[in-house]
Order: structure tokens, then C-alpha cells, then sequence
């Protein structure tokens, strides 16, 4: 549940706990939550930032 209608979310390690079958269903859900917004994604999996417009990659700190 969001109760605010935000500009821009920030999802940092947000699947890093979830089996592959559950973080493809919540990416599912907030597909269209996400879609109109600014989201900056924080993560160790690639399949975290798959629909991602844009990565960087972070390499040794």
C-alpha cells in the first residue's frame, strides 16, 4: 500500500530477499505504479534493473 503519490521512489535492495518467482510477481505489481515516476533502483541483481531506461554500474566501491 502507498499512501502518497510521490515524484520520485527509491527502491534500494528492495527483491534482495525474494526467490526469483516472487520479485518477478512485485515487479509485476508496481509496473504501474512506477511507470509515470523518477525511480532510482538499488540492487545486486540484474534482474532487479531489467526494465530499467538507463544503468550504472558501480565497480569496486
Amino acid at each position: 500500500m502507498v499512501l502518497s503519490d510521490p515524484k520520485v521512489v527509491i527502491l534500494d535492495e528492495a527483491t534482495s530477499a525474494l526467490d526469483a518467482a516472487t520479485e518477478f510477481n512485485l515487479h509485476q505489481a508496481l509496473a504501474r505504479f512506477l511507470c509515470s515516476r523518477t525511480t532510482l533502483i538499488i540492487a545486486h541483481r540484474l534482474s532487479a534493473v531489467k526494465q530499467a531506461d538507463r544503468v550504472l554500474v558501480f565497480d569496486g566501491g
